[in-house]
């Protein structure tokens, strides 16, 4: 638990779904300027939030249910083909299968809609990683257990949402106030490549 990697991890996947574009902040201020307001901006930020946090937890907590039960090196080996599936899956089929949604929806809709891209993403098995190191840090002989699994993987989540609500939060209004949309048309990262990649070298790490 004194290393520091698994939390800088953790922050830095959750400052990169910040910036990209695709987990929210677009959304965000599309409806803001649909609804000609800066509060819509920052209201859309708490179902974006729940909706992510909600699909990290499901993830982390079916994985860690399977570590109580299975051999951890199994589990790991599992987590990383389910990893480089997930990739291939991504690079083939991502572009096709965009969960839409349109500008009349609520919060509701936006929590959902928040839930589906971070699942879709495969948000939750990139944390995967941290997640485990973490826990088995924790337990005594580097054992999944669930009463230190559980206050351990809530804290993982909560550092890896913090990290995205504030780069999430600070694109949106910057974006809003001042850049506009347009700037979007003359260029911009396609994150979706970096993302693949992300998604195939954690799933080897996990094997090897």
């Amino acid at each position: 638990m004194n290393d520091l990697s698994p939390w800088l991890l953790l922050a830095g996947l959750g400052a990169f779904h910040g910036i990209n574009p695709a987990m929210g902040w677009l959304f965000a201020v599309a409806l803001g300027m649909h609804g000609e307001s800066r509060r819509i901006v920052w209201l859309s930020l708490v179902p974006i939030a729940i909706g992510h946090a909600l699909s990290i937890a499901v993830v982390v907590a079916a994985v860690l249910t399977l570590g109580l039960i299975i051999d951890q090196r199994l589990l790991e080996m599992a987590c990383g083909a389910v990893l480089l599936g997930w990739a291939a899956y991504y690079a083939v089929y991502g572009h096709r299968h965009r969960v839409r949604v349109g500008m009349q929806t609520g919060f509701a809709g936006l929590g959902i809609w928040s839930f589906l891209m971070a699942t879709s993403h495969g948000a939750g098995l990139m944390l995967l990683p941290a997640v485990l190191s973490l826990c088995l840090a924790a337990a005594p002989g580097g054992e999944l257990t669930a009463a230190r699994s559980i206050p351990v993987s809530l804290a993982a989540i909560g550092v890896h949402m913090g990290a995205m609500l504030v780069v999430t939060a600070a694109i949106a209004v910057i974006v809003y106030d001042w850049l506009g949309l347009s700037f979007l048309r003359r260029g911009w990262i396609n994150l979706d490549y970096l993302w693949i990649v992300a998604l195939t070298v954690t799933g080897f790490i996990l094997i090897l």
